[in-house]
């Protein structure tokens, strides 16, 4: 089995929904749902990365190990590169990002990941996608594209409807981004250093940066792919419906 750790970055502040970490389901936050998917993957450790002593506060009281960051990091990439500087892990060492507004993940989506980049030795990186079934997520920029060659790993990254077709149904090969990533410790640091790329600052995607500086991402279909994280309220509305209908915590 694979040796891994999970960091969740997590910010108080979100454009389109302020404070969403701390947003409740069913009586506790967000982040304590998302810190407790991680925890049922089989990752040796867990870690909240925050700059919030609220969201530290709330980790705290739902058992969740925290680590204080730095508050000027643009990114969460960056929020994790700097625990792996300062907690001193080896450059091989295997490192989840579970976005922090995910509390519907699949736990085995974590491992699988981490899996995937373990027995992928030439990537630097590993992520997970899921088919693209309907028009309107085709066309929707906040569903982000990718495109793999015939070996899976990633060609582009895209707001847009790609492979480009101008009406109809998404191609077969349409495939939406899950935002998970799974990174070599030494690789991490290293896209952390690096500026922004112009392709990155258009598409307003992080993972761009890793592609222009030559990495490369193994890129596979999900196992079990989940819904789409909370960005806006109806997000985080749909999530409490899903919770209060299974009556328990998100399996």
């Amino acid at each position: 089995m694979t040796d891994y750790i999970v960091v969740i970055p997590a910010r108080y502040g979100s454009t389109r929904l302020p404070g969403k970490a701390l947003a409740d389901i069913a009586g506790r936050p967000m982040i304590a749902w998302v810190h407790e998917q991680a925890r049922r993957s089989g990752a040796r450790d867990v870690i909240v990365a925050t700059d919030d002593e609220r969201i530290a506060a709330a980790c705290g009281e739902h058992g969740a190990q925290v680590e204080m960051t730095h508050a000027d990091h643009a990114s969460g990439t960056d929020r994790i590169a700097e625990l792996a500087g300062r907690l001193g892990w080896d450059d091989g060492q295997i490192v989840v990002n579970v976005q922090g507004d995910e509390p519907l993940l699949p736990p085995q989506l974590v491992s699988q990941v981490a899996e995937l980049l373990a027995g992928t030795p030439a990537a630097d990186m590993a992520t997970l996608t899921a088919p693209i079934r309907t028009e309107d997520e085709f066309r929707d920029p906040n569903t982000v594209k990718v495109i793999a060659d015939r070996d899976g790993f990633a060609l582009y990254f895209s707001r847009e409807a790609i492979p480009h077709r101008p009406v109809g149904p998404p191609a077969e090969s349409a495939r939406r981004h899950i935002g998970i990533y799974a990174y070599r410790a030494g690789r991490l640091k290293a896209l952390s250093a690096a500026p922004p790329c112009a392709i990155e600052r258009e598409e307003r995607l992080e993972q761009l940066r890793a592609l222009d500086l030559g990495f490369r991402i193994a890129v596979a279909d999900a196992d079990d792919a989940p819904p789409r994280g909370v960005d806006t309220q109806e997000d985080l509305d749909a999530v409490r419906k899903i919770v209060a209908a299974r009556g328990d915590a998100p399996r």
